[in-house]
Formats: C-alpha cells, sequence, structure tokens
C-alpha cells in the first residue's frame, strides 16, 4: 500500500474545515487499513507488467444469480493516475463485490512516470496515450480472457465501476462509441455494457481543473498546457455525451477530494445533450468510504451496481 493518499485537500483556515479534513483523514486511514485481497486468479492483456486483470469468483449470498451466471464488474482503481498508487488499495472493494455474489475483474494499467517526484512534489499522473491505450485493450481482451479466468461471469451482465481517477476511466471506456472519428480507441458501436457506476469521479475536466482536483492531476494526464485543449475531446467524458449507455454517478457530499460539483458538471452535461443520468449523493460521506467495506456507502454502491447488472 502506499505511504499517503494520491491527492489531498488544501489545508482549511476554519474550524469547519478543520473538522471536514480530520473527518477525510480518518476515511482515508480506514479504507487503506484493510490488507489487500489476493485474486483467485490474473490474467495478462499485453506484455508490459502494469497490463494485467485480476478475477475474483463470486462467492457470497448476497445476490440472486446462481454460481453459474454471475454479473461482472470491471473495476478500475483511482490514485489521480499515478505510478505508486496500484490495483492493490482497491482489491478489499474488489474481494467485497465478490462475497456480494459479482464475479469481478480488476484492472491494473499503466500510470505516470514510476521515477521517484521531486521533493515535495506529487508524481506525474498518466501517461498520455498509455493509459488509455490499456484501459481500452483490457476492455478488449476481456471477454476471452474471462471465459478461461471466470466461467461463472455472464458476460451479457457486465456494469463498469471505478472509483476517482478510475472513475473517469470507466465513464470513458463506456463512451468509445462517441470519440472522435480519428481516435484510435474509437469502437464502431456501443460497449455491450448493463451499465457504469462511477465514483467520485473525475468527470468534467474543465471543472476539475478550476478545482485544482488532485493538484491539476487531469491536466498532467492529458500531457501539460500546450496539449491540454488538443486532447481533452478524446479523453473528458463530459464531451464525451450522449453515450446511450445507463450511467449512475456515487458521489458524497463531504468530499474534499474530488468535490460534488465535478459531477454534477458531468450530470449537467448529460442532461444538455439529452440524457439522463443518475446522481447518489451521500450525506456526509466522503471521498474513500465509497469503496471502503467497512462503510455503510460501499453497501449503496453495491445496490446501484446490483441495480444495474440484475
Amino acid at each position: 500500500m502506499p505511504d499517503a493518499a494520491p491527492c489531498d485537500a488544501a489545508e482549511p483556515e476554519n474550524t469547519a474545515g478543520r473538522g471536514a479534513a480530520a473527518r477525510a483523514a480518518a476515511e482515508e486511514e480506514s479504507v487503506f487499513s484493510h490488507p489487500p485481497v489476493d485474486p483467485d486468479t490474473t490474467a495478462a492483456y499485453g506484455d508490459h507488467p502494469d497490463q494485467v486483470i485480476d478475477f475474483y469468483a463470486p462467492r457470497g449470498t448476497g445476490s440472486p444469480a446462481s454460481p453459474s451466471s454471475a454479473p461482472l464488474v470491471v473495476v478500475l482503481h483511482g490514485g489521480a493516475w499515478r505510478a505508486p498508487y496500484d490495483r492493490r488499495h482497491i482489491t478489499p472493494f474488489a474481494g467485497f463485490l465478490a462475497r456480494r455474489g459479482f464475479a469481478v475483474a480488476n484492472v491494473e494499467y499503466r500510470r505516470g512516470s514510476a521515477d521517484p517526484a521531486p521533493a515535495g512534489e506529487a508524481p506525474v499522473a498518466g501517461r498520455w496515450p498509455d493509459t488509455f491505450d490499456d484501459v481500452a485493450a483490457a476492455l478488449d481482451a476481456l471477454p476471452a480472457l474471462m471465459r478461461e479466468a471466470l466461467p461463472q461471469a455472464d458476460a451479457r451482465r457486465t456494469v463498469i465501476s471505478g472509483h476517482s481517477a478510475g472513475g473517469h476511466l470507466a465513464l470513458w471506456a463506456a463512451a468509445r462509441h462517441v470519440l472522435p472519428v480519428d481516435a484510435p480507441w474509437r469502437t464502431d458501436r456501443p460497449a455491450p455494457l448493463r451499465g457504469v457506476v462511477a465514483l467520485a469521479p473525475i468527470a468534467d475536466f474543465s471543472v476539475a481543473g478550476k478545482l485544482d482536483v488532485c493538484g491539476g492531476a487531469s491536466l498532467q494526464l492529458l500531457g501539460g498546457d500546450d496539449e491540454f485543449a488538443e486532447r481533452q475531446p478524446y479523453a473528458d467524458p463530459a464531451l464525451l455525451l450522449p453515450t446511450g449507455i445507463a450511467t449512475t454517478l456515487v458521489q458524497g457530499r463531504a468530499d474534499v477530494v474530488v468535490p460534488q460539483a465535478v459531477a454534477e458538471s458531468y450530470a449537467e452535461a448529460a442532461a444538455k445533450a439529452g440524457e439522463v443520468v443518475g446522481l447518489t449523493l451521500l450525506e456526509e460521506v466522503g471521498h474513500f468510504p465509497l469503496i471502503d467495506p467497512a462503510a455503510d456507502a460501499c453497501a449503496v454502491v453495491a445496490e446501484e451496481i446490483a441495480q444495474l447488472a440484475w
């Protein structure tokens, strides 16, 4: 597990802000306190060490599905697309979903440079185009890999879920059919998904930039100031609408890492494009309880996934 979160809120100046920061710190400590949950098997979708998918077989009684026809949840972890924050921190969430009766595919992907960041600076976020190459390749390879690794899974009932930066990638993966025509990741038709459940997603790059979410991580992901405007239409979910795929955002109102204004902006953009996107706002919930098996919010997330999967 990494020693610190991928991005932190600004230091508060008032009592209310300090209280919110204390709650956020406690939530962060809780989610990172769980030991990693080993998968049942791991398969590669490419040659790079980060091009792998961990598979978790359904093992609980929390779903009405039979063991041979479990819905599949594709999980994309967050971490501001930065190298130190890999899929291990979301494995307790993957294990939680497996105990709820879901088959789970936890996708790893290339993130920022693994070189140490200068003192006092956060690691660089993401790699262009590698991060997007990997998510597209993983989703394209998944049906064949799943047939061998997770014969219990029903590919016809697939839901993509991601947290924070992973929420961005989940929304992006579901929108590949509406990418610009020259995008290398564009598909001819929508992915065969039951839906997307994006958790505190970095879903609108313009709003995230104004709020300096995760220290400007979305700007770094696209290569910096010179490349941002050129690449944004290929990467920003708020510009890739409508998708025609059922989408729900789950957001804590007390999130000081990715504030709810980001999710609200995406939902508003969807509405302007003629699409209804669900937005579930949770009171007194911050950024990390959404993927923390010890938190009530995590159970809410599982129910949102179930509503689309079954």
